[in-house]
């Protein structure tokens, strides 16, 4: 997961960072962190990754049209 899908699937959920961050277990500037591009532990990232899962959005992976998100059915 990258800045950007970060973003984009806050976006779908309609969640913002301090949602995003209780619902992932970390703090508020993690997740600001985060979507301005910088490093951050992989089990942290993986964290935030899995929350947004839980809440419904699905990760697609970089195919030629880029990495993006989608809502699940």
């Amino acid at each position: 997961m990258n800045a950007t899908q970060c973003k984009m699937a806050r976006a779908a959920l309609g969640l913002g960072v301090r949602d995003l961050a209780a619902l992932a277990d970390v703090a508020q500037a993690t997740v600001s962190r985060l979507e301005r591009g910088e490093e951050l532990k992989p089990a942290t990232v993986a964290a935030i990754r899995a929350a947004l899962e839980d809440a419904g959005v699905e990760f697609i992976a970089e195919n030629g049209g880029g990495a993006g998100v989608r809502l699940k059915k």
